[in-house]
């Protein structure tokens, strides 16, 4: 399995980017060819002890800023190391990219160079998140501020497939989210969201989900507009960090709170690792006609790392092929005419 990933994406590359790339290789033995300033990735290599030989190396003289326009990596840009691993990916150079660079740049460098399945209207991204069951799909997150109902749709059924082709859920349960659980509640793009996804019967649809049910685990693929998307995704990220202070403040305050915290170390640290995006890896880029993975931007060496095993397994998987299949079979015989009332 050849990955690409570009090495200047990311708060901590590339040291952050090569460390994970030589973890990978050791532990999946996967390929790996890094895009970047050459001259810049062997000097990081050489004083970090980082085998560079085991990797291919493209060069790449320019990084896009991540708060450019997204549009640039198309002119000003495209020569930069993450239009050329997308271009890698085009040509048949590799078979994914994870990139951890700019959102904006990411969405419109895959849907241009690498570009869509056909039929999807626009790509979504879509991380995984932890809840009590285990975790779910949101999707999207911030690549589709404003969507037609069509596109929640889509976004479902890769969802569905996803999780089923990845994290091995069978007939996962997919919702809507939405501010009530009748079909009547939500605005009209929600509404008629709804009659589409009930009409259709692609998916395993469980109907609206109110917020607070999601981090239950509900539902195993939540779909949502890009905004709406995007604030579950941040409140989530925000209360975990409430809770791992919470505890924090709680178990280092004393005698007793420490030794509390020896009693109910495991839990803990087993709540900490289910919290840690680091575990994931990132956040699949539905929708483009070969595997990207979008990496959180402050990514370490682990989250690389598992965000090229999680770009193996969106490769290996056939995850692409099922949603040409299914978005084929969902214009083949599309949704009744009531849902378009």
């Amino acid at each position: 399995m050849r990955i690409i990933v570009d090495g200047f994406g990311g708060d901590n590359s590339p040291l952050a980017v090569l460390q994970g790339c030589e973890a990978a290789i050791i532990e999946y033995g996967v390929d790996i060819t890094v895009t970047g300033d050459q001259e810049i990735l062997k000097k990081v290599a050489d004083e970090n002890k980082i085998d560079l030989s085991k990797m291919k190396v493209v060069h790449s003289p320019t990084v896009i800023p991540v708060c450019e326009d997204p549009s640039k990596i198309m002119t000003d840009y495209a020569d930069c190391s993450m239009a050329t691993a997308f271009k890698l990916l085009a040509a048949g150079e590799g078979d994914a990219v994870v990139c951890a660079g700019s959102t904006g740049a990411i969405v419109v460098g895959a849907s241009l160079i690498v570009k869509r399945i056909k039929g999807i209207k626009r790509a979504a991204l879509a991380p995984i998140m932890p809840s009590e069951n285990g975790c779910y799909i949101l999707l999207d997150v911030g690549a589709n501020l404003e969507c037609r109902p069509e596109m929640l749709l889509q976004f479902g059924v890769m969802g569905s497939i996803y999780m089923e082709k990845i994290m091995g859920i069978k007939s996962p349960k997919v919702a809507l989210a939405n501010i009530g659980e009748e079909e009547t509640k939500g605005g009209e793009l929600q509404i008629a969201a709804y009659k589409l996804f009930k009409s259709s019967k692609v998916v395993n649809f469980t109907g609206n989900i109110e917020p607070r049910y999601i981090p239950r685990g509900d539902a195993d693929v939540v779909v949502a507009d890009g905004f709406t998307g995007n604030i579950i995704l941040k409140l989530t990220e925000g209360l975990g960090k409430m809770f791992s202070n919470a505890l924090k403040s709680i178990f280092m305050s004393g005698l007793k709170g420490k030794l509390s915290a020896l009693m109910v170390m495991s839990a803990i640290k087993g709540f900490k690792n289910k919290m840690d995006y680091t575990e994931y890896g990132g956040a699949p880029l539905m929708g483009t006609a070969k595997p990207v993975i979008k990496a959180h931007g402050s990514s370490n060496a682990k989250a690389f790392k598992n965000a090229i095993r999680q770009a193996r397994d969106f490769a290996e998987r056939g995850v692409v092929e099922e949603i040409t299949n299914s978005i084929a079979q969902l214009k083949a015989t599309p949704p009744t005419s009531d849902a378009n009332e």
